[in-house]
């Protein structure tokens, strides 16, 4: 699931660029904020759009920022998250 879940991440953050950005291209690794530039409007649409994606309401008390500084280590926090039959 982890990958999934990490592609399907890729593709909201992709839209939310709104760039031409490629999901495929997107590096597992890098840091969303600082690779991808998101800004703070950004940040709060790609976080709202994680929700709908996964159809999960984000925990954002325990949303660190560490937590969005790459695809894959976001992934690890919205896994905990999705039901493991989604």
């Amino acid at each position: 699931m982890g990958a999934d879940v990490e592609e399907r991440i890729k593709a909201v953050l992709a839209g939310v660029l709104a760039n031409g950005i490629d999901p495929a291209g997107m590096a597992h690794d890098a840091d969303l904020v600082e690779e991808y530039g998101l800004d703070s409007l950004q940040m709060i649409s790609f976080l709202l759009g994680i929700e709908d994606e996964f159809d999960v309401e984000l925990d954002y008390e325990n949303l660190e920022l560490d937590d969005l500084r790459s695809v894959r280590q976001f992934a690890g926090f919205v896994t905990g998250l999705v039901p493991a039959a989604s």
